[in-house]
């Protein structure tokens, strides 16, 4: 399993700038100056937009002999200072949940102050389906660095919520209640310190969800069967950068999901079969770094949409399958680090006549290349370093190779090309190359999932 390095860095980063805003808040009460939360909680504070001289404030603009009464302070609003009384539920819920809140670098919840919850960071207003009420449709925190104990009371009573993310921050606890949520479709809960746990089963209630991110937490455990049964509109799921362990559940390819990052965990067995069922849907597929087995599977040839297919440091083996040679759309194909052996075929590399940029094959036991491999070694868009290649640089010791070629090999070879192409007796045009593929700083959203 990768070092969990960036994620605990990010995390100190946290605590250190939690310690110095602390240390400035005594400095300041020393000097006599009012709390950053002094807004809309007492005497002193600033005014808020549009209701004269503010929350907490001064005089407004009467007329008349005699001074307008100030409003009361926001502890004391009531449901008829509001827009209607769903925004007043929710300003009791965000009150309760900033008083939890014990580190604030950003000064972020300054703003959760007055009537205008559609004004606070964070927060955003929509009106329900059917309804006529604004209310709060969706929390975006991601990298503001709060602190708080635990989600619960707060993300789970807001039943209006569409979307929380909540990537980058200090939030503790378990994942919260998430049943009584019923239009919630968009859930990022990455990269926290939430409470060592197996995969939370209130995430399984979402069945509108099209993005699950639980990514650098501590989850643990078998990957419950429903991740790809329950959620029949997802697009994304990045479970990567916990302790997942077991087998990967063999309903894999019920799910239409588009983006799927399973790495950085401790997954072992066999890739599913039934991933070929995901043909039509998986875009990018990342099983790096687990612990996974077996041969590598012909149905991963079958992802004829797949752009990412990221298989590297596992303990996978056996021969490419002549089904590789199908991946037109493939851009990105890493399957280093396991113990793979044969020929690298010329098929696979002709891939690059389409779209194929990065072929990783390093720290293998292949033997061969084809023809049009080694143009590609020439051109750095193939690594096959620390193989057995004869005449290829930088490859193993001849021991070691001869070692490993002796044992048993057990794996099925499946010479057989499912798919059509212009290498394989077919008029059809590979795509072309666009000025996006080709380009250096594209991003993948499942190898961008790899940073907290």
């Amino acid at each position: 399993m990768a070092s969990p390095g960036p994620a605990r860095a990010a995390r100190s980063v946290v605590a250190l700038l939690c310690f110095l805003v602390s240390c400035a808040a005594l400095v300041e009460s020393r000097g006599g100056g009012g709390s950053r939360h002094d807004v809309g909680h007492g005497s002193g504070g600033t005014g808020s937009g549009g209701r004269g001289g503010g929350i907490g404030g001064g005089g407004g603009g009467g007329g008349g002999s005699s001074p307008a009464s100030p409003p009361p302070p926001s502890s004391q609003l009531r449901p008829c200072d509001f827009e209607n009384e769903r925004l007043y539920r929710a300003y009791l819920v965000i009150q309760q949940f900033r008083s939890a809140v014990s580190c604030d670098p950003m000064d972020v919840t300054r703003s959760w102050s007055g009537t205008d919850l559609c004004g606070y960071k964070g927060f955003y207003c929509e009106r329900p389906p059917n309804e006529t009420d604004r209310t709060i449709a969706s929390v975006d925190f991601n990298g503001y660095m709060l602190r708080a104990d635990s989600l619960q009371g707060f993300v789970n009573s807001l039943p209006d919520l569409a979307l929380f993310h909540a990537n980058s921050n200090d939030f503790g606890g378990a994942v919260p209640a998430l049943a009584a949520l019923p239009f919630l479709y968009e859930l990022d809960l990455s990269n926290n310190r939430l409470a060592p746990a197996t995969f939370p089963t209130d995430v399984l209630a979402l069945t509108n969800a099209t993005f699950i991110d639980i990514r650098f937490n501590s989850f643990y455990g078998e990957l419950p069967a429903g991740v790809f049964c329950r959620f029949p509109r997802v697009q994304a799921i990045f479970v990567n950068n916990n302790q997942f362990s077991g087998s990967l559940p063999d309903n894999i390819g019920q799910s239409p999901v588009n983006y799927l990052s399973l790495a950085n965990n401790r997954f072992t067995g066999e890739i599913p079969k039934s991933i070929a069922r995901n043909a039509g849907t998986l875009l990018e597929v990342l099983f790096l770094n687990n612990s996974l087995s077996g041969c590598l599977p012909y149905e991963l040839g079958l992802l004829a949409k797949a752009t990412v297919i990221d298989a590297g440091t596992n303990r996978l083996t056996g021969t490419i399958p002549a089904s590789f040679a199908c991946l037109r759309k493939v851009e990105q194909l890493n399957l280093a680090d396991n113990l793979l052996y044969g020929e690298v075929p010329d098929a696979l590399c002709r891939l690059a006549f389409s779209h194929l940029k990065n072929l990783t094959l390093s720290d293998n036991y292949f033997t061969s290349l084809g023809s049009c491999c080694w143009d590609l070694i020439k051109e750095g868009r193939l690594n096959v370093d620390r193989n057995c290649i004869q005449w290829a640089p930088n490859q193993r010791p001849h021991e070691e190779c001869a070692r490993f070629l002796r044992k048993p090999k057990t794996c099925p070879v499946n010479n057989y090309v499912p798919c059509r192409s212009k290498y394989h007796s077919s008029s059809e045009p590979a795509d072309a190359v666009t000025e996006l593929d080709a380009a250096a700083e594209y991003k993948y959203k499942t190898y961008s999932a790899l940073h907290p």
